[in-house]
């Protein structure tokens, strides 16, 4: 699925979420167990398929939608889903659209959603199950305390991996002050941080399906990952290094399975260490580290690795070559040497 089909079904889904008036009125319709079927859009397409019925232009309320379920036929709401086009409609996809769906409703809407290209929603009255025909796929849209109970366990596996990537990206902080990193430090960062990655990735789908019940596990994510968004762009700015041969590129990361994820030497291959060792040593640029003072300003930090071209050699300047460095006073640069000192000395203790 293209990144492109994958936002197109996460904004279906989120229309369909809890707390919308859709799936209010299909919540009803699963209460009064007369199943329905509801194309997701008026289209040329769908019009093609459309037969007999009552055409209508009323708005999409949860009554509405309930009641006009009792009669046959499929219902069509309007391309922005907030209007009731058509009721009592008799589709006549072409047969010839493969589907490996029994029922005739099922049937019906997954080769309506393949031929037209509209998402269809049917609802089995007698399993009392919401499904969404998308790209042809079928997608269940399960009741919210069935998704609560996944999100609450992938909140506390994403509240570990957490925990765990602070104390391995505290560790690297160290390491790169005493300037003993190796590929697989930071190898065991990125897996951290990828491992981070596909939890939230999976609970963003959480909330989505959620709707308005999800925003509490929302901002304990949102808490969860404070102080981590600028992570991936700091390694890639201090390890990236293609005059040496390491591409950095992260996002190979996603493509890793989850038993290669574990394995570090498939994640320096991926990322493009240039080495296959994992003890070879690497040399941090400093962005992340200067980047921790939050009284320097960006571009200033950026203009002191211009000048001095590593971490180390910044630990080693003197105020007065600081003080060389445009943006920098002597104000500022007792500040900078007063934070190096305050970062060396609890880094130090980290290790110890």
């Amino acid at each position: 699925m293209t990144s492109e089909d994958n936002s197109r079904t996460r904004r279906f889904r989120a229309l369909t979420a809890p707390g919308t008036p859709l799936r209010h009125g299909l919540d009803r319709i699963v209460k009064g167990r007369t199943g329905a079927l509801v194309v997701l859009g008026c289209t040329r397409e769908v019009e093609g398929v459309m037969t007999g019925g009552f055409h209508l232009d009323t708005p999409l309320t949860p009554q509405n939608l309930r009641e006009l379920a009792k009669m046959d036929g499929a219902i069509v709401l309007s391309s922005d889903l907030t209007r009731i086009v058509a009721a009592g409609v008799q589709l006549m996809p072409d047969p010839t659209y493969d589907t490996v769906e029994t029922g005739t409703r099922h049937r019906t809407a997954d080769r309506v959603s393949r031929q037209t290209g509209v998402p269809t929603v049917s609802v089995s009255a007698s399993m009392q199950m919401i499904s969404l025909f998308i790209d042809g796929e079928r997608m269940m849209i399960p009741e919210p305390g069935a998704i609560l109970g996944r999100a609450d366990q992938a909140l506390r596996t994403l509240e570990r991996y957490t925990t765990r990537l602070n104390e391995v990206t505290n560790q690297l902080s160290a390491l790169e002050i005493r300037d003993q990193v190796t590929v697989r430090d930071v190898g065991v960062v990125l897996q951290r941080l990828e491992m981070v990655h596909r939890i939230d990735v999976e609970l963003r789908d959480y909330v989505i399906e959620l709707g308005t019940e999800g925003r509490l596990i929302n901002l304990q994510v949102r808490e969860l990952e404070s102080g981590l968004e600028n992570l991936t762009e700091m390694l890639i700015e201090d390890y990236r290094d293609e005059a040496a041969g390491i591409t950095f590129n992260l996002e190979a990361l996603g493509s890793l399975s989850t038993a290669e994820l574990v394995d570090l030497t498939m994640i320096e291959r991926a990322v493009g260490f240039g080495t296959s060792d994992l003890e070879n040593q690497l040399y941090p640029r400093g962005f992340r580290q200067l980047f921790r003072i939050s009284s320097l300003p960006k571009a200033v930090a950026a203009r002191l690795l211009e000048h001095f071209g590593s971490l180390q050699e910044i630990f080693s300047a003197s105020l007065g070559d600081l003080q060389a460095v445009d943006g920098v006073g002597l104000r500022r640069a007792r500040a900078i040497r007063d934070a190096l000192a305050w970062m060396a000395e609890a880094e130090f203790d980290e290790l110890a």
